[in-house]
Parts: structure tokens; C-alpha cells; sequence
């Protein structure tokens, strides 16, 4: 799977469970999503569990809170690297 595909089914998860309303747009691919609010503790595990349902991609424990994971562009590119 392409590394956009991977990008716009996450964004496209993350702005359905956690941002309704707002606009893709205005998610930006290098937005940190912890830093910023947007995901906490919970909903990063939400967003875990999604990625590894959706792309058969196990993410490790001590993996999850890499600050280079929570932004929508690495972890994107961490999915495509596994997925391939």
C-alpha cells in the first residue's frame, strides 16, 4: 500500500474519531498529535489498534509513544515500510 493511501485512511480516522467536524486540511502531516491535543493516552491507543487492524502491522509497546510515531507523516511511513 502507497504511503499517501496509508496517511489519508489514518487522517481520515483521526479526523472521524477525534476531530469531527473539522477539516482534513487542517491536520497537517508534521503536526505532533500528542503535543498538540489532539490524541491522549486513550485515543493514541485507539489510533494503535486501528492501524494494526486496518494494515496488519504490529506496532510494539515501546514503539508507541516515539515522538517520531505521532506525527501523521512518520507513522505513515513507519505502516508502508511494515505493510510492504
Amino acid at each position: 500500500m502507497a504511503m499517501n493511501d496509508v496517511k489519508n485512511a489514518i487522517r481520515q480516522f483521526i479526523i472521524s474519531t477525534y476531530l469531527p467536524g473539522e477539516s482534513p486540511e487542517n491536520l497537517k502531516d508534521d503536526t505532533p498529535l500528542r503535543t498538540s491535543g489532539i490524541l491522549d493516552s486513550m485515543s493514541t491507543l485507539g489510533l494503535v489498534n486501528f492501524v494494526e487492524e486496518s494494515f496488519g502491522v504490529k506496532i510494539p509497546d515501546e514503539e508507541i509513544d516515539a515522538k517520531e510515531l505521532l506525527k501523521l507523516d512518520n507513522l505513515a511511513a513507519y505502516v508502508a515500510a511494515r505493510a510492504a
